[in-house]
């Protein structure tokens, strides 16, 4: 059992289990029956993005100042009440059943999957 971290719309692996969508919007182009589909994801979860304030600074961030500037804001917001307790469930579930998590962005050390990742990992979440 464990929990993928995934870039959506990409193929499955077999075993993934659910997908869930931790972006702050769904696909454009993308009718909403398609999702799961055409492997988008099968739960959209927005509650895990960044604030849309967030999302624009780190499609802006080009240096590695600006983008540890993004990473420490964010894992400020993942600290409030409900992100946090999110986390603590998905890094529970991560031990008895197989899911993923993903957003869209095509390098995951410049997307909020790679705090994800890290933040679920200090929880002692099981991450294939």
């Amino acid at each position: 059992m464990a929990l993928r971290i995934v870039r959506l719309g990409t193929p499955r692996l077999p075993g993934e289990g659910i997908r869930i969508g931790t972006v702050r919007r769904p696909p454009r182009g993308v009718r909403k029956e398609r999702y799961a589909a055409d492997d988008w994801f099968d739960v959209w979860y927005p509650e895990l993005s960044p604030s849309p304030e967030l999302v624009s600074k780190a499609q802006a961030a080009k240096t590695e100042r600006e983008w540890t500037a993004f990473v420490k804001a964010f894992r400020a917001e993942m600290d409030a009440p409900a992100p946090r307790h999110t986390l603590d469930l998905l890094s529970a579930l991560s031990r008895n059943a197989d899911f993923s998590i993903g957003c869209y962005c095509e390098d995951e050390a410049r997307c909020h999957r790679a705090v994800l990742r890290e933040l679920l990992a200090e929880r002692s979440a099981v991450i294939g």
